[in-house]
């Protein structure tokens, strides 16, 4: 009992260790003068919307991911008329290409809700690991613009350039997800092997004319997306597994199961591979492309990952690099039905808790198979746009001040000069207190202090540690907002 106590242990420490590694240590600073520029824009925006769509949704599943033979059960195969059967039911779900016919899809309305509720950029999947293309690749058939697609007939087949069109038009920011790996693909997948997990099938060492063939394939895809649909601002890489070397705490980070991924007997879900794509001239192909184009090489100890991406969580602290939790905001990152969507409170709070702590939150919203956001969404980003609507100058192009969060009090300044401290409701909270006392900053003395919404100045009072405001009774019952409430001060002593 005693022996597997530690040995949970010594797998927890090992987990946590590569996790803080990967957090404190793992980053590579571009030197591009115009990535530079970009990624320090990009870092001011603050808030992005992330979607994941594709023909699983019509199953409701989660994406591509029921088609890797791995043993995980969010891995497991729950739809289809014969899930017991791997080759059968891979048939059946790229079959759901015959049956993919989103005739409500309207871009334009989620471009102006995004708009509305504050986001700045976007991130739209291209291609997950199932290999099936939301745009008009000539690289493969397996993708919604082909003939045998019902939605190929539709004026707005071609899903990326729409998406891409729509959001420009809103000024708001475009990125490309593009999947590493592609299990559809013969070169990646290649039909004579069966496929064991998540990686290639057949060893790149042993096979370099056939991996040869996969690079070139996947940097064409890429290459065309940033050929043919206009500004592309980041090129958001998944599939962190596709590497060269692969080394080990890098995989356990990303996958993020480090106990889970060996058995008892030593039976291995997954591997690591060396599945080398080539990525260093990739990037410069694609900068020849699009000149000062952020990229994302996700969970990849490389020059090629502008800024670290935590997945579904938030960090503890400030990160000394540009980073981006990405978020689910109901259900899974794809559709689910009668999905649970973050509430208001959650959501805003989470953005500043994000952003006080110098990251970007990309939120992901899932289409329906018919083209739809659900109503909880609609209703999250409803809750994100009122209150953006008072707060957002203490959102964007901001920075963390020491300590950045103070119990419920997070914490962020601006090149001005200001301090906005963002009153977090507690529990059972519907209004700030009428007493704010915050140790860990000083105001100058005579410096005005204002709820953002309200020009009232505040009584405040100095401490021999910190200060303390106070919240009249008529801003109290007549508040600008709801969940957070933001105090800017003009300025503090340093």
């Amino acid at each position: 009992m005693k022996r597997g106590i530690l040995i949970i242990a010594v797998l927890f420490s090992v987990q946590m260790f590569s996790q803080a590694i990967y957090e404190d240590e793992r980053y590579i600073p571009e030197t591009d003068p115009l990535v530079l520029k970009n990624l320090e824009e990009w870092q001011g925006k603050k808030f992005g919307l992330l979607m994941h769509w594709g023909t699983y949704s019509q199953w409701g599943i989660v994406e591509s991911w029921s088609i890797c033979p791995e043993d995980y059960g969010w891995c497991e195969r729950k739809k289809g008329s014969n899930p017991g059967n791997y080759t059968e039911y891979v048939k059946e779900y790229e079959g759901l290409k015959k049956t993919f016919n989103p005739t409500k899809f309207d871009p334009a309305k989620w471009a102006k809700w995004a708009k509305a509720a504050g986001m700045k950029y976007m991130v739209f999947t291209t291609k997950h690991h199932d290999g099936f293309s939301m745009y008009d690749t000539k690289y493969s058939d397996y993708k919604v613009t082909d003939k045998d697609c019902p939605f190929s007939a539709n004026p707005k087949a071609d899903i990326l350039k729409e998406v891409f069109t729509a959001f420009r038009n809103e000024n708001i920011s475009t990125g490309a997800y593009f999947s590493k790996p592609d299990w559809h693909n013969e070169n990646y997948w290649d039909p004579y092997f069966p496929p064991f997990d998540r990686n290639v099938n057949y060893d790149p060492l042993l096979y370099p004319e056939k991996w040869q063939k996969y690079v070139d394939f996947t940097h064409n895809q890429i290459l065309e997306i940033l050929t043919n649909y206009g500004k592309v601002d980041i090129l958001w890489l998944d599939g962190g597994w596709v590497q060269k070397d692969s080394p080990q705490d890098i995989k356990e980070y990303y996958d993020g199961k480090f106990a889970e991924n060996t058995s008892k007997n030593g039976f291995i879900k997954h591997r690591a591979v060396d599945q080398d794509p080539k990525m260093d001239e990739l990037v410069v192909k694609a900068r020849q492309k699009q000149p000062g184009l952020i990229v994302v090489d996700r969970a990849v100890h490389s020059k090629n990952q502008n800024y670290l991406t935590p997945e579904n969580r938030v960090p503890e602290k400030t990160l000394p690099y540009p980073w981006e939790s990405c978020i689910t905001s109901g259900g899974g990152w794809s559709y689910t039905p009668d999905a649970k969507y973050m509430t208001g409170r959650e959501g805003i709070q989470m953005l500043v808790d994000v952003v006080a702590k110098g990251g970007n939150l990309l939120l992901n919203v899932a289409p329906s198979p018919e083209g739809e956001w659900q109503k909880g969404a609609y209703d999250l980003l409803a809750a994100y746009a009122d209150w953006m609507k008072v707060n957002s100058t203490a959102i964007y192009n901001t920075k963390p001040i020491a300590p950045f969060k103070e119990n419920n009090i997070c914490m962020t300044q601006n090149k001005a000069g200001n301090v906005f401290l963002f009153y977090l409701a507690k529990e059972g909270e519907n209004k700030i207190a009428s007493e704010v006392v915050v140790k860990s900053i000083n105001p100058k003395k005579g410096t005005k202090i204002t709820m953002l919404g309200s020009k009232k100045a505040l009584k405040w009072t100095k401490f021999a540690d910190g200060f303390k405001v106070t919240i009249p009774e008529s801003l109290l019952n007549n508040l600008p907002c709801k969940e957070v409430w933001t105090l800017k001060i003009e300025a503090i002593n340093r």
